[in-house]
């Protein structure tokens, strides 16, 4: 059992060795500091044999339902997203799982998985202007999104969970329901000063832990993306050049990433789950990639025997989409190794599948609990929540843009229009080796 404090205390122990705690750091800790040696020796034995034949039988029940698969797929997560609706607090209030009490976080992945599926498009205007307007009340006059439910010194302090990273996440499905944030973000004024964004580039704590470093990059801006695009701040394009200009000159032209050292599997990993975060922003304001085959080759290096794209077997919704999201986007600019990715993304779709329980909600890590930042986002092992729902569901959208003669290829995904994970634009092929 974790102390009810227990992520927040470990992010003061770090903060004191000048540390900030990484998402997958956090996750690898609580395993450790929660596992005994008899649920460790169970879970080894499940991933040895019983996670390759759920990996078979879905394999088998693909070829057998080529037609009939995602759209099942599609029914159970919907209706597991509808059982955490709370209906009693608003249309737009949703619990990260059943039962729990309405979690902002819970109610913007609700909106993107929804969108995802075209679901948003059979909802009453009035329900989709009280969702807007519920999601837009948790907007203070600093322009970031707060939620009391799951306040704690955490969300100030870190970036791969919190407020700063919320509000990422409140943007993108203001943005899936037609709506916008109605306040500037204070956060984005220091940006202003000519030369800024260079000296905070230089100064984040890239040899500790650069995983968290580009959440924090990320979570700024995006927000300067949507200042920029939603809210007319024009000088947001500025800083935002000045931070490409920085980072192409930081990344390691042997493996496309950014860091110094990858040589072994798990700074591998860890890279490349940096990169993502990074890439994101590349590619929505369409700006050229350097050493894009060493990208490509750092992540189909990732992919383990299972299909995912981690370490263990039981790879994470992060560490998928992670690599996912950028062999599908470079593999319609450029067509370097185009048939190892298509191959490496197929062999994902099993994987991915597998981790979708009965009750139509997905896992984070199969066969571990995880907690999201607050104990209010724990779940226990084998246990369905929100966030994995939406992440999963995504990692199967943008497998579909790549593997076009499969169902998940021929469904009509949607995406929004507007800085995050969710976006999806043609890409113009100016990415160089």
């Amino acid at each position: 059992m974790v102390p009810p404090n227990y992520t927040t205390r470990f992010s003061d122990g770090l903060k004191k060795k000048g540390l900030k705690a990484g998402a997958s750091h956090v996750c690898r800790i609580l395993t450790q500091r929660t596992a005994s040696l008899p649920v460790l020796l169970k879970r080894n034995y499940d991933l040895r044999t019983k996670l390759p034949v759920r990996i078979q039988k879905l394999r088998n029940e693909l070829s057998l339902q080529p037609d009939t698969f995602l759209p099942g797929i599609r029914h159970r997560t919907l209706s597991y997203i509808e059982s955490n609706r709370k209906p009693e607090i608003s249309f737009g209030a949703y619990s990260y799982k059943p039962g729990g009490p309405p979690i902002l976080y819970a109610s913007c992945y609700a909106a993107l998985t929804r969108h995802l599926y075209n679901d948003l498009d059979v909802m009453p205007e009035s329900s989709r202007q009280e969702w807007i307007g519920y999601i837009q009340g948790f907007q203070k006059e600093n322009g970031l999104f707060l939620d009391p439910m799951i306040e704690t010194p955490l969300a100030e302090e870190v970036d791969w969970w919190g407020w700063r990273h919320l509000t990422l996440h409140a943007l993108m499905a203001l943005a899936a329901l037609g709506g916008s944030a109605e306040k500037r973000f204070e956060l984005l004024q220091p940006f202003k000063k000519k030369g800024y964004i260079s000296t905070w580039l230089e100064s984040r704590n890239w040899r500790l832990d650069p995983a968290s470093v580009s959440n924090e990059i990320q979570n700024h801006a995006v927000i300067l993306q949507y200042a920029r695009d939603f809210q007319g701040e024009t000088w947001c394009e500025d800083s935002l050049r000045d931070m490409f200009d920085w980072l192409d000159k930081k990344q390691d032209p042997k493996t496309g990433l950014w860091g110094k050292c990858f040589n072994n599997k798990h700074l591998l990993s860890d890279g490349v789950q940096t990169g993502y975060h990074l890439w994101l922003l590349y590619f929505y304001d369409n700006r050229p990639i350097h050493h894009v085959d060493r990208i490509i080759d750092s992540c189909l290096a990732t992919q383990n025997q299972c299909g995912g794209f981690g370490v263990p077997l039981n790879s994470s919704a992060c560490e998928d989409i992670d690599s996912i999201d950028p062999l599908v986007r470079f593999s319609f600019v450029t067509d370097y190794r185009k048939e190892d990715i298509l191959q490496a993304l197929a062999k994902s779709v099993p994987w991915i599948l597998v981790n979708a329980n009965p009750d139509g909600g997905w896992v984070f890590r199969r066969y571990e609990a995880f907690q999201y930042g607050h104990e209010l986002m724990r779940t226990e092992a084998e246990e369905s929540s929100m966030f994995p729902s939406w992440f999963r569901t995504l990692a199967l959208a943008y497998l579909g843009k790549a593997i076009g003669n499969s169902q998940f290829g021929s469904y009509s995904w949607s995406h929004a229009n507007c800085p995050g994970h969710q976006f999806w634009r043609p890409q113009v092929p100016r990415y160089e080796s």
